[in-house]
């Protein structure tokens, strides 16, 4: 029994290992099909179709006379309702974080942690429908637009939506500072907040980092909310009051409407993989960032 022992402990761990292993390629492979399939679709249209045309152009209009598939307003929508999302979600979810894990009582603390995760678990499509309900009135007649659909709208739905991601995970990272280096600042005569945003806080700046970039990740690639509360207007604009559409929102608009094998049908698959290169640039991008803070 005793010499069995060790070999069923080596089995075991080289089990797990394969096992790892084996998931690790699956992913890369699942990953290389879903690249292969968005260039293969996208080959037509980029065979019909400038490149340029399409990567500089400020019209999407796909059933105008000629075709337009300019995709620069879409980017533009985009970068508005991410860049405003995360401008809203950084300081609400970091500061949430560190309340929750350094300030808060402990009963304080086990009440907002489950709602927070429970918060996560929201369809999209309920949130879409209470900013097409609510906060659209109230933004349009705070700054007395025509329409309260604007990519102010999308960017503040979609901070709410990617808080859970923000908080947990960076709630998770402050957690997992050392208590020692609490208790040599407190030794050294911080105050508890000093020792939270001087020492906890820079010591768990990969893992806030991570889920800054996770909570870009779940706003970028959002549908149904920006679907519903941005106005969906395929023009080029900077303001953060007028209506836009994301790219998003444009596959889940008009896919159901294309005629399947069409050079509109090739388009969708077109914006389609510049979506998949913008959001494997921004994780490439947040890895670096990751690995130098821990370095």
């Amino acid at each position: 029994m005793s010499r069995l022992l060790p070999r069923f402990k080596k089995f075991k761990q080289f089990l797990i290992y394969r096992t790892v292993f084996l998931s690790g390629i699956i992913s890369v492979i699942v990953l290389g099909l879903i690249l292969a399939f968005l260039l293969y679709n996208s080959f037509k249209f980029f065979a019909n179709y400038p490149v340029f045309e399409f990567l500089a152009g400020t019209r999407w209009a796909p059933t105008s006379d000629p075709e337009k598939f300019g995709i620069l307003p879409l980017l533009a929508g985009s970068a508005l309702v991410s860049f405003g999302a995360i401008i809203i979600a950084i300081p609400l979810g970091i500061g949430t974080a560190l309340y929750i894990g350094e300030l808060a009582p402990k009963i304080v603390r086990e009440i907002l942690k489950p709602v927070i995760e429970i918060l996560a678990s929201i369809p999209s499509v309920v949130i879409g429908f209470i900013g097409m309900t609510l906060l659209s009135g109230y933004i349009k007649k705070i700054f007395d637009l025509s329409t309260g659909l604007t990519a102010l709208t999308g960017s503040i739905m979609l901070a709410f939506m990617s808080l859970p991601t923000i908080i947990s995970i960076s709630e998770d990272a402050i957690n997992a500072v050392p208590n020692s280096y609490r208790f040599a600042s407190t030794a050294l005569g911080a105050t508890k907040w000093q020792t939270s945003y001087k020492i906890v806080m820079p010591a768990a700046s990969s893992g806030i980092l991570a889920a800054t970039m996770l909570g870009l990740g779940r706003v970028i690639g959002e549908t149904m909310t920006v679907l519903m509360v941005t106005g969906n207007s395929p023009r080029l604009v900077f303001s953060m009051l007028q209506p836009v559409r994301t790219i998003t929102g444009t596959i889940a608009a008009e896919m159901g409407e294309t005629v399947q094998g069409g050079l509109h049908y090739s388009s969708l698959f077109a914006i389609g993989l510049i979506l998949f290169l913008i959001t494997f640039l921004i994780n490439f991008i947040a890895d670096r960032f990751v690995n130098r803070a821990r370095g």
